[in-house]
């Protein structure tokens, strides 16, 4: 079993692109007044509880987050296209909350999504009905493709059930993520970089964190290790550490994003500003120890997300990559 991060490959992947990244600048002497400024904001408790969340109690639930983690990326629109949204409830979703909200809809409506036998023969038009809304959803085909592939997965290697694997983990998150990136393809969310192997694996680790979110730390949500885990690396977190200079781009970079310009999945930029978002969010998460507060970097990606709700740090365009793994 892992016991501190350095046995967790995330961080050291990154800081090799840290050190010689060419788009993408740390500048560590604004971590601490972002930090002051802001961190009462730093929330103790997540919830799990939205309208658009589904929970029974029970072994379903994991199994319905598992699907909703396979398909969680990606949801931008073009330029002059409008974002895809979805009404549940009589209330218009985007983003994240349009495909949860079509998920639990479709669950409550029948649709067997927990049943990987389902899942490993979804055709197009299943998908396509599940996930109807206005507008489309980006990748539909890459979803279907992963959604397939997570069915065969399951039947071939865990008796048809994602249970088996959480089981198999034992309590430890890092095992767990370790094991769902080594099963899935899908999740192998990966890149090569001036010759070095850098993993980020953000699907993975937020499916950890979804199951401690959503089962409060208990049964199949407990995981002794959950410290050990990185902050989930998107196109939010940085757009927010941007807005607070810990982290710039180089003109050329800055003017392409600024544009609304898509970025070449695995490309330097890319990979340079998910690479730089991790580890500024491990230097917040010094600084607040720093201060007395000890907290795991899941916790500040979730304070960096919950700025980014706050209309002064959404000024400025988030990167934007047509890309399976965020």
């Amino acid at each position: 079993m892992a016991t501190d991060k350095t046995q967790f490959p995330v961080l050291e992947s990154v800081s090799y692109v840290l050190s010689r990244s060419r788009f993408v600048h740390f500048h560590s002497e604004y971590v601490l007044p972002a930090v002051r400024k802001w961190g009462n904001l730093l929330q103790r408790d997540f919830s799990w509880e939205h309208p658009c969340h589904y929970f029974d109690g029970t072994a379903q639930t994991a199994r319905w987050i598992f699907l909703l983690d396979v398909l969680n990326h990606c949801f931008w629109s073009g330029k002059d296209e409008k974002p895809w949204t979805v009404t549940y409830r009589g209330r218009d979703y985007s983003g994240y909350w349009a495909l949860a909200a079509a998920l639990k809809a479709a669950m409550e409506s029948g649709v067997p999504l927990t049943d990987a036998t389902y899942l490993s023969s979804m055709t197009r038009q299943d998908l396509d009905t599940i996930l109807c809304g206005k507008g489309c959803i980006p990748l539909l085909d890459a979803r279907l493709a992963n959604v397939r592939e997570a069915g065969e997965v399951l039947c071939s290697d865990w008796g048809g059930d994602i249970v088996r694997l959480l089981e198999h983990a034992r309590g430890s998150a890092v095992q767990l993520v370790m094991q769902v990136v080594a099963s899935f393809p899908s999740f192998r969310d990966e890149a090569e970089y001036k010759g070095r192997h850098v993993c980020f694996w953000k699907r993975a680790q937020l499916l950890v964190a979804d199951l401690n979110t959503a089962f409060s730390g208990k049964g199949l949500g407990h995981f002794h290790d959950l410290h050990l885990l990185t902050a989930f690396a998107d196109y939010k977190l940085p757009q927010v550490l941007r807005h607070l200079k810990i982290i710039s781009y180089v003109p050329s970079l800055e003017r392409r994003i600024d544009e609304q310009d898509y970025l070449e999945p695995g490309s330097e930029e890319e990979v340079e500003i998910r690479a730089v978002t991790l580890w500024a969010v491990e230097e917040c998460r010094r600084r607040f120890q720093d201060l007395g507060s000890e907290v795991s970097s899941t916790r500040i990606d979730n304070w960096l997300w919950r700025l980014g709700q706050l209309k002064p740090f959404r000024q400025k365009p988030y990167h934007r990559c047509l890309s399976i793994f965020y």
